[in-house]
């Protein structure tokens, strides 16, 4: 039974975990919070209270990663507000620990906020250009973990995460001179990002970059306008004064190399 490590088993890492289990997997998951050892452990994942800082890992990484043959490492940034942490001296923490387990494959959830809004398509050829210090970190924690050479590294970058419990109309609704009505939505459903993740695994592909988000690219105005008619909230309303900028991002090799099929194409 392969067992894989989950450094971070929060709203994606969680569900991601238990779809593993149900595959065969061993699987030993990491939290920051007390309250959720006993939710993993009921869960029937191995437990591991673990946090990363700046200067050091606390927790026993040691047992976490014991016997492990992939990790997945799915701790986001603080890509917004004054107080952006250094992302990539915590991640950097615990690459001396890989080095000395058995895991042999890393997976590092990443962002397609890597990419700069230059109103282009985007694929994994296009040369990302960050412009916020987050996306930036991540860039650079990407690089730190592809060059290691004790494991294979594959990056997998998502586009804006929704779910049944998560989607940006909840904050969006009622506002008013929303920027770029015509800019394409880039998002993908927590179901997918399983699925990818997933394939991945099963299909043993490493030393690879990913980008993740569904097939459909409706403009910010329309998707959002009809989500909150959906949901019955207030309508947003968008300021279409200034030129709308963005990017759209394609998902082309997931399809292709992977051979996946999105079960939420159309979000």
């Amino acid at each position: 039974m392969t067992k894989i490590s989950i450094l971070g088993c929060g709203w994606l890492g969680f569900p991601l975990a238990k779809a593993l289990l149900s595959k065969g997997f061993s699987v030993n998951g990491s939290t920051t919070s007390t309250e959720k050892l006993a939710v993993l452990e009921n869960a029937g994942i191995e437990p591991f209270l673990i946090a990363l800082s700046e200067n050091k890992t606390t927790g026993n990484v040691t047992d976490f990663l014991e016997n492990s043959e992939i990790l997945i490492i799915d701790v986001p940034p603080k890509l917004r507000g004054s107080g952006t942490e250094n992302f990539v001296s915590k991640i950097r923490n615990t690459i001396p620990f890989t080095e000395k387990s058995s895991v042999e494959k890393v997976l590092f959830i990443s962002s397609t906020s890597v990419y700069n809004d230059d109103d282009a398509f985007v694929t994994e050829e296009t040369i990302p250009k960050p412009d916020t210090e987050g996306s930036k970190q991540l860039l650079e924690t990407e690089k730190l973990l592809q060059s290691n050479i004790n494991f294979k590294t594959t990056v997998l970058r998502f586009g804006g995460l929704i779910g049944e419990d998560r989607n940006p109309i909840k904050f969006l609704a009622g506002r008013e001179n929303l920027d770029n009505p015509d800019a394409s939505i880039n998002l993908i459903h927590q179901e997918d990002c399983v699925g990818i993740i997933l394939k991945i695994i099963e299909n043993d592909v490493w030393n690879e970059t990913f980008n993740a988000v569904a097939p459909s690219h409706p403009s910010r105005e329309r998707y959002y306008t009809q989500k909150a008619v959906d949901l019955d909230l207030a309508l947003p309303k968008f300021n279409h004064k200034n030129p709308s900028i963005g990017k759209t991002i394609l998902s082309t090799k997931i399809e292709t190399v992977l051979n996946y099929t999105f079960t939420k194409p159309n979000l």
